[in-house]
């Protein structure tokens, strides 16, 4: 049987493949992420999960290799994870109050099968207009910090999301319907995860 990597250390990717049935090992990309205000975000974001992948890919050639990558963007700039607790207050700050969008990028790649498929999807997330000490408390949590936009849809912010329109999933950084279509392109079967 061929084997499964995931190209993240993302808890929250390798929850969802789980769920999705997949059995795989997790080997973390050390690929540099840069993102491009000057390009759309689903170009970077794809862009951004095909070098995930492939950095791995050329380590395990003949593996299946799963890449992703999500960004948050609003008023047409990509945010980073926060860099420290000030910047994630800073990055929450800015959403507050108004609608930006999550985009999440999908690469499955094997070298030695010429597989090379490629997708991404976006949801809009509105956030409430809460105040600094709404923030503060969230950032104290420490849930922030490893997370695009400085916040965790799944985790400690939900209270601070006034709604989003599209899929949970692609929010959470894994786009688990989009990924059960490549893969069973590949004679991989995957169940996608009904949104929460």
């Amino acid at each position: 049987m061929t084997k499964i990597i995931l190209a993240s250390q993302s808890p929250r990717r390798q929850e969802l493949l789980t769920e999705m049935g997949v059995v795989f090992d997790v080997m973390p990309s050390d690929f540099d992420e840069q993102l491009d205000d000057a390009r759309e975000p689903a170009d970077v974001a794809e862009e951004l999960a095909v070098g995930k992948a492939m950095a791995v890919a050329k380590e395990f050639p003949s593996a299946i290799v799963i890449g992703a990558d999500t960004i948050v963007t609003i008023n047409g700039k990509q945010l980073e994870k926060p860099t420290s607790p000030e910047n994630a207050v800073e990055l929450l700050t800015l959403l507050a109050g108004k609608t930006h969008e999550v985009t999440t990028g999908l690469a499955v790649i094997s070298l030695n099968e010429g597989i090379h498929l490629v997708d991404s999807d976006t949801t809009k997330v509105t956030f409430k207009p809460y105040n600094e000490q709404a923030i503060r408390a969230y950032v104290a949590t420490g849930d922030p910090m490893d997370k695009a936009g400085a916040y965790g849809i799944q985790s400690g912010a939900a209270p601070l999301i006034a709604k989003y329109d599209g899929r949970y999933d692609t929010v959470v950084g894994l786009t688990t319907s989009n990924l059960a279509e490549m893969l069973s392109m590949i004679g991989i079967y995957a169940s996608p995860i009904d949104a929460v």
